[in-house]
Formats: C-alpha cells, structure tokens, sequence
C-alpha cells in the first residue's frame, strides 16, 4: 500500500509540535504532510492534499473542529478528534464510532486510534481494487460476450448464450443456465440488464430472458422458457415482446 498521509489541526502550537513529534516515533510509515493552526488554512489544504487521515482539535476559537469539517466539500478520510471532552462527549464519540484522543494523549490511545484508522484505510483500499479488477475484467470479456457474476465464493465468468434467464430478488440476481444450474450473484438485475447482448429481454422489472430459449408465450402474460420456467410479462412489455418475437 502507497504511504499514509496525515494532517494535524491544533490552534495551540505545543499541542500541534507534540501530536507531530508522537507520530514521527511511533508511527514512521505515516507522512505528516501538513500542521495548521489556522481552521481557514487547514481547510484549503485538506481539500487541495486530501489526506488519509486528519488529526483535528476540536476546541479551536473561529471555526471549532465540527464547523471545519462541515465546510469540506467531501470526507473521504478518517478522523481522529483531539480533544479535552467531557466523558459525556466521549461517550457520544463512541457511540458514532468516531476515532478520538484524549489531551494530554497518552501513546496507548493514539496507538489504538491510528491503528483503527490504518485498518479502515486499508479495507478502503481493497474495495477500490477489487472493483477496479471486476470492471478490467468486465471490459476484457466484453468481446466474448461472457457474464461477469460476483458471487460469495468469487467470480464466475459464463457465456451469455449459455443463459436462459436472469432473475432479480431482494437486491440480488439468480442467473439460470442451460445446463439447469443457478448461481446467485450480489449484483442487482439492474447491473446484469446493462452487460447482455441483444439476444437478452427484460420482459418484468424482475426478470431478464434469452429470447433463443422462449418456447411458449400464454395469453395471460406469461412465457415458457426452454428449462419449463414460467416467466411474467409485464402488462406494458407484451405487444412489445409479440412483436419482438415475430420479426
């Protein structure tokens, strides 16, 4: 993982030198790339840097540490308070989750902060892969028109044609095939409906079908797919699917 990125936000310029001669020893491998005492200067810079993690005090005169953050346009780090906090308000930090250190901080403390903001870093970091590869990957099968499915145990990658039907439930999909297996994938209809080909239908706003594997259509608004699955048609979608079959 590239080098961590912090900066430190303190009015008083011995608890701003303190805090940045902690970090020096105890964590080495984090780069304090900037300290402000002024909230408005901080401010620019955070934006500008975007750091990984921000030290901030809370207790500042102007512009307290809660009225900063209000004023970033986004907060894509973590935050570690620094505060002199009734325990009453500690206690509200707790319940948020947020990162905190006690003035005077004591080494234990911002160990445990920093240690906590460094594993979030990290699953951040992994997510921002992990969808990086499955959008790589997606892109490369495009012209093999295989389908990509994130499924719990990994990734599968399936010819469309070997599709007879994709089914949307609770926020997941059901991709039925042609050899009568189904795998469950974590990603909605609405995701599958963008990646097939046009051989592929969305009949129902829960259902996507493989129009070479309809055999049957019944007055009443359903179809009979190749595997005997009988599939909705929404009551918008039937002279368009009729006439979509005959030509």
């Amino acid at each position: 993982m590239s080098t961590i990125t912090a900066i430190i936000v303190d009015d008083e310029i011995s608890n701003l030198k303190g805090l940045e001669k902690k970090m020096a020893n105890l964590f080495p491998d984090i780069a304090i790339i900037g300290t402000y005492q002024k909230p408005e200067e901080a401010i620019v810079s955070i934006e500008k840097q975007q750091p990984d993690i921000l030290f901030l005090d809370v207790e500042m005169p102007r512009i307290d540490g809660f009225e900063l953050l209000s004023k970033l346009r986004e907060i894509n780090f973590q935050v570690i308070f620094v505060t002199a906090f009734s325990e009453y308000a500690i206690e509200a930090f707790k319940k948020c989750a947020i990162g905190y250190v006690l003035k005077p901080i004591d080494d234990d403390d911002l160990i445990k902060a920093v240690d906590k903001a460094k594993e979030n870093i990290s699953l951040i970091h992994e997510n921002d892969k992990n969808a990086n590869l499955l959008k790589f990957i997606s892109e490369t099968n495009s012209n093999s028109n295989k389908l990509i499915i994130p499924t719990i145990k990994g990734v599968s990658f399936i010819p469309q044609k070997e599709v007879i039907h994709i089914e949307g439930f609770d926020g997941y999909t059901k991709i039925h095939l042609i050899d009568n297996t189904e795998i469950v994938s974590s990603y909605n209809i609405g995701k599958y409906e963008k990646m097939m080909n046009n051989l592929f239908y969305k009949c129902h706003k829960s259902h996507i079908i493989n129009l070479e594997k309809v055999r049957h259509f019944e007055n009443e608004g359903y179809i009979i797919l190749e595997n005997k699955k009988r599939v909705p048609v929404s009551k918008t979608k039937r002279k368009e699917f009729i006439d979509l079959c005959s030509q």
